[in-house]
């Protein structure tokens, strides 16, 4: 700062200028006074001229013990705010005085002291929300009143991302959103919700379906002095939760369904028998029969229930040895020959030329998924077509595989089923068994968790009258 703009230069200029107005203003009357009536004059003027000199030399060393006093420590003062002002919080005043000033650097130090203490305070807990933010799972979005995304953690903007490009139809969208609601960063899905939490002010939930997924959404207004300055919202992705809630819905109701049409039955010809409806001995067997029938009906859905319940919990018996696949597929080939005549079915083994040997699997668990397959295969073909048995090796992903292909020419699977056809209880359709009592639909439920036990994979295609394909494939290393 100049000397002439600071405080004390302008009281320095000020007190010079009045001492020359003085000054002047005495000499313009007593020069000539002097003149007329004292003898040795110049000696009077020379003493007016030395007083004058003295008295500018006092106010100019005034100015400077000022400028020293005040200006100096005021320019430390106005330097150590400035670094304040620039995010230096350490700074501090060394100014040792007892007047105004030492008292003003004392307010100051503390007062930088107790901002750097708020400012790290501010800064740990801005650190930690970060942290919080960033090791959530669930994403977190924060909108100003106007719909601007404010603050996001990794996973919100991953999702806000992957929504950039929604294609999101809303019906009278104009009538339903207030006027401006087009300019928003909100994503489609959550405007409804953002609207209705910035009207009603409180807390509100939801659930939306985007594409493939559910969303569960909970939204909370931001407030500052009682007035709404924005809203966070939470979104959780619930996809598998409500994915699995419907099989656990799906589950008691095809369990259900499956066992009463058994017991019905059991229930009709017991009761038949009870009342003395047979009147032989032949009907009194036939519908024994039929009870005997249902029974074991019943004892093999609820075998597979059990058996598909432990290899879901993990807790399936492998007894996992090496395997010669050659020889148990040509056991099952020879076990469904005399089942091929009596259908009129030609059955058909071609095995690989490369060995097929597996070094960990459980031969008895590999028979059963060949058998449900075959079986399957059978009961959705007619007669006069053929059901195929081919191996073949395959490298994928630097791992070998053997691939056992089992095609049929049966009436095939829709296409709109094809995906679904590995769940529980899920019957593409049952007008294709031919005259013989359907299957649980767990066979194929089970034969993928036993193909998953050996960290293998199974998969379907098929065309409607053209036959079904299945591809097994089976690690032949052990894994």
């Amino acid at each position: 700062m100049k000397f002439w703009r600071s405080l004390v230069g302008k009281l320095w200029i000020t007190i010079i200028c009045l001492v020359a107005v003085v000054l002047i203003t005495l000499g313009l009357f007593l020069l000539p006074y002097i003149d007329s009536n004292f003898a040795n004059s110049g000696a009077i003027k020379r003493l007016f001229t030395y007083v004058c000199m003295i008295g500018f030399s006092l106010t100019t060393f005034f100015a400077l013990f000022l400028f020293t006093k005040i200006t100096q420590p005021m320019q430390q003062v106005i330097e150590a705010a400035n670094n304040i002002r620039r995010g230096e919080y350490g700074t501090r005043l060394t100014l040792v005085t007892s007047d105004e000033i030492g008292q003003l650097a004392t307010s100051f130090n503390h007062m930088a002291e107790e901002l750097e203490e708020n400012i790290r305070s501010l800064n740990h807990e801005k650190g930690h929300l970060s942290s919080v933010l960033r090791s959530m799972s669930d994403a977190v979005l924060t909108f100003d009143t106007d719909g601007k995304i404010i603050l996001t953690n990794p996973h919100g903007q991953a999702l806000l991302e992957r929504w950039s490009d929604l294609d999101w139809e809303q019906e009278n969208e104009s009538e339903l959103y207030p006027q401006g609601a087009s300019d928003s960063e909100v994503p489609p899905p959550l405007r409804p919700l953002f609207f209705s939490t910035l009207s009603q002010g409180g807390d509100q939930r939801s659930q939306v379906h985007v594409r493939q997924g559910v969303w569960s959404v909970h939204m909370a207004p931001l407030y500052s002095e009682d007035t709404i300055r924005g809203v966070v919202a939470v979104l959780r992705d619930v996809t598998e939760e409500v994915k699995l809630e419907k099989m656990r819905r799906d589950f008691v109701a095809n369990v259900s369904h499956e066992i009463r049409t058994p017991l019905s039955m059991m229930q009709g010809y017991s009761e038949a028998l009870l009342d003395g409806m047979a009147s032989s001995p032949e009907e009194s067997s036939e519908l024994v029969q039929v009870i005997h029938d249902e029974s074991l009906r019943m004892g093999r859905l609820v075998k597979d229930l059990l058996d598909l319940a432990r290899m879901e919990a993990g807790h399936t018996d492998m007894m996992k040895v090496p395997v010669d696949m050659g020889e148990l597929l040509e056991r099952v080939y020879r076990k469904f020959t005399v089942r091929a005549k009596e259908r009129g079915l030609q059955l058909e083994l071609k095995p690989g030329s490369d060995t097929q040997l597996l070094k960990a699997a459980d031969e008895d668990k590999l028979e059963q998924v060949l058998t449900n397959l075959l079986d399957n295969a059978f009961r959705h073909t007619p007669a006069d077509k053929t059901i195929t048995i081919l191996t073949s090796t395959a490298v994928l992903e630097g791992r070998r595989y053997l691939e056992i292909t089992i095609r049929d020419e049966g009436v095939g699977i829709p296409p709109e089923d094809l995906p679904f056809i590995f769940e529980r209880f899920y019957k593409a359709d049952k007008a294709r068994v031919r005259g013989e009592s359907g299957g649980t639909g767990l066979g194929l439920a089970i034969v993928k968790n036993i193909v998953e036990s050996h960290h293998g994979t199974i998969t379907a295609s098929s065309r409607l009258g053209e036959g079904t394909e299945f591809i097994l494939r089976l690690p032949v290393e052990k894994q």
